[in-house]
């Protein structure tokens, strides 16, 4: 083993007092789950101290940033505490920041808002994509087009995505149309009707596709007039498609149905010797290859 693998690494706690630490990269609660926080270390303690960095405060006192444990933090003192038993690192306010974005994101059941606020703030610092995806455990292409909803500025979906009221990854999905008008008409069509990512998808790119492939012949030769589209237009768009896939299905079963029939109807015939000697009187001593195998196919295969 190295020296490196021989290191034994001590880990200090400390009681420290709560007003000495700032809180870099803070973030929302769920009420209900911040209550049962309190509750908990009410009936049973802290079963796990908080994470700081040791840093310099204004008055030249020891001063302390946070890495994570602002839930623990923020119940001890709704419990009125006055410190906090805490681990602490010497760690740059960077490097504090990022361990921090980091842990947000690497929870189980973050919240989008998290998400968007990490990615955009890692950004800033300088980072690539690949670098941060690296570090938050999701691919470069999930981080370039959380980037790309950033950058569009699109205050209407960011706000559906912090309050809950659409998933990132549908909002991620009309930020990718290029027109604001689309974008806004998406937006009404998943608030009002409940669309699916999928659905909405379908539109967006029924939409972006339909100037290059609809009628063209009564415009004036070279002349690009954009056609207005509306949420309500979007909807009976997509419920069209969906009858005419439920009406492909059902030509699709009747088709199946008429030829298991057929292959039944040939498994009899050909179990009959007089049919058999029918078809060698009309030299008739093949099958075509993919009749053939369904025929030969064990019954209910």
């Amino acid at each position: 083993m190295t020296d490196t693998e021989n290191r034994i690494v001590t880990i200090v706690i400390e009681t420290i007092p709560i007003e000495r630490i700032t809180v870099l990269n803070p973030r929302l609660r769920d009420r209900k789950k911040f209550r049962e926080i309190v509750d908990s270390i009410r009936k049973v303690g802290l079963k796990q101290p908080i994470k700081v960095s040791r840093t310099m405060g204004a008055d030249g006192e020891a001063a302390y940033n946070l890495v994570y444990g602002q839930g623990r933090l923020e119940a001890f003192l709704a419990l009125g505490q006055k410190e906090i038993p805490a681990i602490v690192t010497d760690l740059s306010e960077d490097d504090s920041l990022l361990m921090s974005l980091v842990e947000n994101v690497a929870r189980r059941q973050h919240r989008p808002v998290e998400m968007l606020r990490a990615i955009g703030t890692l950004h800033e610092q300088g980072y690539t994509d690949r670098q941060i995806a690296a570090k938050i455990g999701y691919s470069a292409e999930y981080v370039v087009k959380i980037r790309r909803l950033l950058a569009a500025g699109e205050n209407r979906l960011l706000f559906a995505v912090e309050t809950g009221r659409m998933p990132l990854n549908v909002a991620m999905a009309i930020a990718a149309a290029k027109d604001e008008d689309l974008q806004r008409v998406l937006t009404q069509a998943f608030e009002n009707h409940d669309l699916t990512l999928r659905q909405v998808i379908a539109a967006r790119r029924w939409v972006e596709h339909r100037p290059r492939h609809g009628r063209t012949r009564h415009r004036a030769k070279g002349a690009r007039r954009r056609q207005s589209v509306s949420s309500a237009g979007v909807i009976h768009t997509l419920m069209r498609s969906a009858e005419q896939h439920k009406l492909l299905i059902k030509r699709a079963d009747l088709a199946a149905g008429r030829l298991r029939f057929i292959v039944e109807a040939l498994r009899v015939l050909l179990s009959d010797e007089h049919f058999l000697n029918l078809l060698r009187a009309e030299n008739v001593q093949t099958l075509p290859a993919p009749l053939a195998r369904l025929i030969q196919q064990p019954q209910g295969a």
